[in-house]
């Protein structure tokens, strides 16, 4: 997958995400649950932006950690509305799939990239 396709998908992940808080429950604690998953899960799709830009390996490494740190915090948000039952299982499904498999990319980039690194030492 390109850095071009990844940027578009990790942006569609942040669309999923802001979509899935709008049909959250309007009670005090939701809404700051909803908060908190949509800060990660938009910052999932800022960062790795940010870390394309990175001008050396190490900062990509950086920057990727960062995005990692994102998706598996958005991945904990989703748990909580999951558990607490604020929306149907089946509205989360298909963004569930997406941060797993967005966070499965991350790793296996951040391995490419480190092992890249230590070849060079």
């Amino acid at each position: 997958m390109t850095t071009d396709e990844m940027k578009v998908r990790t942006k569609k992940f942040s669309l999923m995400i802001i979509d899935l808080a709008e049909k959250l429950p309007a009670t005090y604690v939701v809404k700051v649950v909803a908060n908190q998953v949509v800060r990660s899960g938009t910052s999932v799709g800022a960062n790795y932006r940010a870390a394309c830009r990175a001008r050396s390996d190490k900062e990509f490494v950086a920057k990727m950690n960062i995005v990692l740190e994102e998706a598996d915090e958005t991945l904990f948000w989703l748990e909580i509305i999951n558990e607490k039952m604020w929306i149907a299982k089946s509205e989360l499904e298909r963004i569930w799939k997406e941060g797993n498999e967005l966070t499965a990319i991350f790793v296996s980039s951040l391995k490419t990239v480190n092992n890249r690194i230590n070849n060079k030492k």
